[in-house]
């Protein structure tokens, strides 16, 4: 997998960027599109601030099925992979916590089911908001004006440069038909 982008507290605070050696937690995440290429965003009404699908590769996995379980989990969706992006290195010096995120798109496969959220994730109020992929990225800007939590900050900035990468990818403005986004990309 190629690196997508290395984000440090040097992106919030300044000074020299510090980059941790070893990894404290390892993740998958991605761009979930259905097939008018909206994007699964979730919403945490609690923060008022959106996030993509994902999370901690649980033992045993490998970075696509957690992936496909997270998704399931948070949206109710079946889904299949896409396309890889990638990976994301977060490294939090201020926390002395490193996050490595392997980072995907998928599409939705049939209908939802009941999502299987955490009780942190039924806290804050997190919810399914489909939209337009430029929407999405906008929703993160937003997101990160209105956003005051440093560790916080990180996810909206990794989110953001996934779905700009997506954007590249999937060439949203330029295809209006299913076939041209399906028929593009091998299953992994």
């Amino acid at each position: 997998m190629r690196l997508i982008s290395r984000i440090t507290d040097h992106d919030f605070l300044g000074g020299d960027p510090i980059f941790i050696d070893h990894v404290s937690r390892q993740a998958s995440r991605g761009v979930l599109v259905d097939n008018e290429f909206n994007v699964a965003m979730m919403f945490m009404s609690q923060l008022n601030l959106y996030k993509l699908p994902g999370g901690g590769i649980e033992e045993g996995e490998d970075k696509q099925e957690a992936f496909l379980r997270e998704i399931k989990e948070e949206t109710g969706f079946d889904s299949e992979i896409l396309h890889e992006l990638g990976y994301i290195e977060e490294h939090k010096n201020r926390n002395q916590f490193m996050q490595l995120s392997y980072c995907f798109i998928a599409r939705v496969l049939g209908h939802s089911a009941d999502t299987m959220l955490t009780e942190s994730e039924i806290e804050l109020g997190m919810q399914v908001r489909w939209m337009h992929l430029r929407e999405a990225i906008r929703e993160m800007e937003h997101s990160a004006q209105r956003c005051d939590d440093h560790s916080t900050k990180f996810m909206i900035l990794r989110d953001r440069i996934l779905l700009e990468e997506a954007s590249k990818r999937l060439d949203v403005g330029e295809q209006n038909s299913k076939e041209a986004m399906y028929g593009k990309y091998k299953r992994l």
